[in-house]
């Protein structure tokens, strides 16, 4: 393939309890329905594989393109594609969770990932909040407070706003709540550890928990809580605004409103349009695209009116 070859894909959506109808009438994803909750706008995970819909692998999966044509992504040596990039529609409140890291998933779940992730606060009601973090002081405290039911007392809420960014590190206690529209960057897993879920009902039936091994993994005493988030009011535009660095990414916000040059001199660049629309070296993108710019790309310049977020390897 030409390395100036951008991979546009064909995400792959999930109906949940919790979904909405933002991803059918905002975002306008074909087959997105009244409770379509997640996009996985990029994603080679074998629970959501995204195919390729553009270019010289058009037709393949991203999984297939990743383990065969390693050098799109710069030659990294990451067993399986490492990052997954979601749009969460959450209409009602999702469960009260916690994600293990990778040393849990490989000794309990035989996968290669845990799951540290990132969000950034597209939408969300006034006033709003989200449960970051616990308020348990030992992890026998901790277990009684699991046991006992004594959610209100265990979970800390913390107030958010349109454009915060927050990390959520493996063993914080985490809860998206209804009425929030987020981009979410993780290393590609599926593992969630169910802490609570309201009683809800599916199908008849309420869904499983786990406690035990939430009471495993959630960081005692809490670290996260307010330390998680970051505001993004007053970043520059027309500029790559970095969110964050960490072991598994980097993650990148930019707001474009007239022609900006972006240097792809990582393996890869992940990008979702998170609104408006433009092009990139020509190519017309709109809200709700998601694309990937491979290795040894160069400079792209983007134009338009529109927010993305980005991300790589770090």
């Amino acid at each position: 393939m030409d390395s100036r070859e951008i991979i546009f894909l064909k995400p792959q959506l999930k109906d949940v309890v919790w979904g909405g109808n933002k991803l059918r009438d905002e975002f306008g994803y074909e087959g997105a329905g009244d409770s379509t909750g997640e996009c996985w706008g990029i994603s080679a995970h074998p629970n959501g594989d995204d195919e390729i819909i553009s270019g010289s692998f058009k037709g393949m999966s991203l999984s297939a393109l990743y383990k065969e044509h390693r050098e799109v992504f710069g030659g990294i040596r990451a067993e399986e594609f490492p990052l997954l990039v979601k749009i969460i529609d959450a209409k009602q409140d999702l469960s009260i969770q916690v994600h293990p890291d990778d040393a849990y998933v490989k000794e309990h779940e035989n996968c290669p990932y845990g799951k540290t992730e990132c969000w950034y606060v597209m939408d969300c009601p006034e006033n709003a909040t989200l449960v970051i973090g616990h308020n348990a002081g030992t992890r026998e405290e901790l277990a009684d407070m699991i046991h006992e039911n004594r959610y209100e007392e265990l979970i800390k809420n913390v107030p958010v706003r349109k454009g915060d960014f927050l990390q959520i590190t493996p063993g914080t206690v985490h809860a998206i709540k209804g009425g929030f529209t987020i981009l979410e960057t993780q290393q590609s897993s599926d593992i969630t550890y169910r802490v609570y879920d309201y009683g809800r009902l599916v199908d008849g039936k309420e869904r499983p928990l786990h406690v035990q091994q939430s009471i495993d993994v959630i960081t005692v005493p809490d670290k996260a809580g307010e330390e998680a988030l970051s505001h993004t009011d007053g970043l520059s535009v027309n500029t790559l605004n970095e969110l964050i660095c960490c072991e598994y990414y980097r993650v990148w916000k930019l707001t474009v409103t007239k022609s900006v040059e972006v240097d792809q001199n990582h393996p890869f660049l992940l990008a979702s349009v998170l609104d408006g629309s433009g092009t990139v070296d020509g190519t017309e993108v709109k809200k709700g695209d998601h694309f990937i710019l491979p290795a040894g790309y160069g400079k792209a310049v983007f134009a338009g009116d529109m927010e993305l977020i980005l991300s790589s390897v770090s």
